[in-house]
């Protein structure tokens, strides 16, 4: 079914809210509930309302979450996230290990892109401990990074297809992942967690013929792309469906506290790799990508591009970093490693915004304090929940992608 009902962008304002601020709406829908005490109130025996739920029907992404709805009609008026599906109290279990036994524990915090926990928990004990990673070791992180991002975004480019029912593309992106998983076990010895980036470097060099499989891997995911753009992108049904979805109004962004590719489409040119770089992207040449629509196709149409700017970086990266050099910086033993005394919060741009992560030491060989900032939070819950007011029920999934959320994030 072809959504003919879109979410209303002049509703502005939190769930509470959404029902005082366009109050010609209000009178003119009698499907729209009484304010008491703020707060909506939906009369479930009237039969003008249904309780619904969606989700959690698979193990992986948005899949994790269940939205409780209340529909009137085919239109959703209010919208509840349910997380806890999955796992929960990574910070509290890394508080009660020891510093390098807390690397298998960090991945799994964003399973299609660990690479972003590994790199942010390395760096917070560098920069406590005075370690500095040698120079090659800087070049192949940044690498690895966007390899990360390249192979997450397919695995959302997928998922926003066969939401909206374009499900071709789907086959195609997740074969491109598993080839850039290849890539990732070549390098690593793992293909989802790959606990690689440790403090004072990496953990190996690059295996012999890696650089130029790895160039054949972006050729073969840039031609995909090219398919996916012609076929997806110019696909008439997606554009319907997902144009006019889920406008994020610019005034919001700051707000909510939403970053990434879903404020970049909402016009906000912020961008961690370019505003405060880290790594070696101060080295590398390219552009800041938004759109100005801020709906679900400007969100995929960022993402897009974005999957070609990571394709470019990385050979960039390739084309200029060190050929030889150390890799590793020498450490104390790993297990009786007491690390000084201090805290230090840093973040990086992940693929679906700023990730942060705040660490504090006691001066024992355990973390005293840890605490990991992720987008999702704010993307699923505050963002899903006031976008999904007056958006039709069959497009629920495709407004959920397109907000690029991993619940493993949410209740780590």
């Amino acid at each position: 079914m072809v959504s003919q009902v879109r979410n209303k962008p002049a509703i502005e304002g939190r769930k509470v809210e959404l029902f005082h601020r366009n109050q010609d709406h209000i009178n003119d829908n009698p499907l729209l509930p009484p304010i008491v005490d703020g707060k909506a109130k939906f009369d479930l025996r009237s039969g003008k309302y249904l309780k619904t739920w969606q989700g959690p029907q698979h193990p992986g992404i948005t899949g994790n979450m269940s939205l409780e709805l209340v529909i009137a009609g085919d239109e959703i008026v209010e919208c509840k996230t349910h997380v806890g599906y999955l796992h929960r109290g990574f910070e509290k279990i890394m508080e009660r290990r020891k510093y390098i036994q807390c690397f298998p524990v960090v991945c799994r915090i964003a399973v299609p892109e660990p690479d972003f926990n590994e790199y942010l928990f390395a760096e917070t004990l560098e920069r406590l401990a005075g370690v500095e990673a040698p120079e090659r070791a800087q070049w192949i992180r940044t690498m690895q990074l966007e390899m990360a991002r390249l192979a997450s975004f397919f695995m959302w480019l997928g998922g926003q297809g066969g939401a909206f029912g374009v499900q071709t593309q789907g086959q195609w992106t997740v074969t491109m992942r598993d080839y850039i998983l290849d890539r990732f076990e070549e390098l690593t010895g793992g293909r989802i967690y790959h606990m690689y980036m440790i403090p004072g470097g990496v953990r190996a060099d690059f295996p012999e013929g890696f650089e130029d499989r790895l160039r054949e891997t972006l050729d073969l995911c840039e031609r995909t792309l090219d398919d996916v753009e012609r076929t997806m992108f110019h696909n008439a049904v997606f554009k319907l469906r997902a144009k006019g979805l889920g406008v994020i109004n610019p005034h919001i962004v700051e707000e909510f506290g939403i970053t990434g590719p879903n404020a970049r489409a909402a016009g906000w040119k912020r961008d961690l790799r370019k505003d405060r770089p880290y790594g070696v992207y101060d080295r590398l040449d390219f552009e800041v990508i938004t759109r100005t629509e801020s709906d679900a196709y400007a969100r995929a149409e960022v993402r897009l591009e974005e999957m070609y700017l990571s394709i470019r970086l990385i050979r960039q990266i390739l084309d200029r970093m060190p050929k030889d050099g150390p890799f590793f910086s020498p450490l104390p033993n790993p297990l009786h490693w007491n690390v000084p005394k201090g805290r230090i919060y840093l973040k990086s741009e992940c693929t679906r915004g700023e990730y942060g992560y705040y660490l504090e030491s006691d001066g024992s060989d355990k973390p005293r304090r840890i605490y990991v900032r992720g987008p999702s939070y704010t993307h699923a819950v505050s963002l899903m929940e006031h976008l999904s007011i007056g958006c039709n029920i069959a497009d629920t999934a495709g407004l959920m992608v397109s907000l690029h959320t991993y619940p493993p994030e949410v209740e780590r």
